[in-house]
């Protein structure tokens, strides 16, 4: 096992180093936005969208696919449409932290009733998701790509 380590961790640092890991990055985000949309898709639901700004990480899922397939593809693509995406995307993230913050403070008794107010109203961290999705993708932009 101590072995396994070692060549794992050199593995990877190999990997960045001649350009590959940049490109697993990008296809991860890309199948990452697929997962997170439909799951935030059903979570907005289940809430009726309530809010219209709801919809806007629904929308920016697919782009989130469609830039991280073509990064994977494309390296002009990688330094273009992909940090855009991505970088609304975490845009976005942030944006649902504090919503989701406020409709806590919103529910009876507010942050005083937090326990209860965590669990029963919008999940505080499920935007973080998101927001780690769109950093990956500007993580993948920036890496170097091999040929």
């Amino acid at each position: 096992m101590e072995e396994l380590l070692p060549h794992a961790v050199s593995a990877a640092v190999d990997d960045v180093r001649h350009g590959r890991f940049g490109r697993t990055l990008s296809a991860l985000t890309g199948a990452g936005a697929i997962v997170a949309g439909v799951e935030i898709y059903f979570e907005h639901d289940k809430a009726s969208f309530g809010n219209r700004l709801m919809w806007l990480p629904v929308g920016l899922a697919p782009l989130g696919a469609a830039a991280g397939v073509a990064g994977l593809v494309s390296e002009r693509a990688s330094h273009t449409l992909l940090p855009l995406t991505s970088a609304a995307i975490v845009a976005n993230g942030l944006q649902g932290t504090y919503l989701h913050a406020r409709g806590v403070s919103q529910k009876p008794g507010g942050w005083r009733n937090a326990r209860y107010n965590l669990e029963m109203g919008p999940p505080l961290l499920a935007p973080l998701m998101m927001t780690m999705l769109g950093g990956m993708g500007l993580l993948a932009s920036v890496l170097r790509r091999g040929r």
